[in-house]
């Protein structure tokens, strides 16, 4: 199984709730546990500016590029600039879309079909929007991934399920009206964001739903996501609907959010729809439950893989 990840992943962003660190932790502990070996790990490139350009406005990118972002705009995106971080989210953009490319071509390799699912440690920034960066996001990642992907004609139909404990806004406003993009949110109700902007399918839970009405919802809903024919699922296996979490307020258990992982993998490996999946959120009180529920969630893409 093919992991992205880069060790300039861990960026610096001074004293901060999201805990970027998560990312090398994350892999060291694959490694220990023999979940994969060092040969598994592929480096990606930054994504262009001009793959960026599918998503986000000339306006917005150039602010970027040049540091020229407004107070305002730089406390809406709740994460310092500097050229270095800039460079960090591209290069997790990138990650995103080397992850949804080797997924496709694990699918189809040496003339036949199987499945395959393809982890990135990172990405996952579903706040971003065209013109403006969001509640730690700069860039839309996977919004960059499925642009560029359609655009290389490497597909005409993508789905997005996000079980990040916060709503997926940035990407719901990016694809209002394209039909052939499915996103899905399942999130808690009374959390960020303020204003929701409705996806494909969403589904708002109150504050501190536990795992037995969580799955279920899940389990119902996945039908309707894979009705939509995509030939790619990107996963946002969002750690942060963990009890512990504290920017949540959901009541998951770890061992919830491993069903609820093994629910979307086998939901599309049942469908032979391969998987690129993403970290998103992640806060919980004590980093090394984040880092253990996004581990696990790699431990389950590998077990899924394996018919374990």
């Amino acid at each position: 199984m093919k992991i992205v990840y880069s060790d300039r992943y861990h960026l610096d962003i001074g004293a901060h709730v999201f805990p970027t660190l998560k990312y090398p932790r994350v892999r060291a502990t694959l490694l220990d546990r023999g979940v994969v070996g060092p040969r598994d790990f592929v480096e990606p490139e930054p994504a262009s500016w001009e793959d960026l350009a599918l998503v986000h406005t000339a306006d917005y990118l150039e602010k970027l590029r040049h540091g020229s972002l407004s107070i305002e705009e730089i406390a809406q995106m709740e994460i310092p600039w500097s050229p270095q971080i800039v460079e960090g989210f591209r290069l997790m953009a990138g990650g995103t879309m080397l992850a949804g490319r080797l997924a496709l071509d694990d699918a189809s390799g040496n003339g036949t079909r199987r499945w395959t699912v393809v982890v990135h440690i990172g990405g996952g920034f579903h706040h971003a929007h065209r013109n403006h960066g969001e509640g730690f996001c700069m860039f839309n990642d996977v919004a960059v991934a499925i642009r560029h992907l359609k655009a290389d004609g490497r597909i005409s139909r993508a789905a997005i399920v996000d079980c990040d404990v916060h709503h997926g806004n940035g990407t719901a406003a990016i694809f209002t009206g394209e039909r052939s993009v499915f996103t899905f949110s399942i999130h808690q109700l009374h959390n960020y964001p303020a204003l929701k902007p409705a996806g494909s399918m969403d589904i708002a839970l109150d504050d501190w739903a536990g795992d037995e009405e969580y799955l279920t919802e899940l389990r119902e809903a996945l039908p309707r996501v894979f009705a939509s024919r995509p030939d790619i699922v990107f996963y946002l296996a969002g750690a942060d609907p963990y009890s512990g979490d504290q920017l949540g307020g959901l009541g998951l258990t770890r061992e919830g959010l491993r069903t609820r992982d093994r629910l979307v993998l086998e939901a599309a490996r049942d469908r032979g729809v391969p998987v690129a999946v993403t970290f998103a959120g992640g806060y919980a009180r004590h980093v090394e439950d984040t880092i253990a529920i996004h581990a696990a969630t790699v431990e389950q893409a590998r077990a899924v893989l394996d018919g374990a």
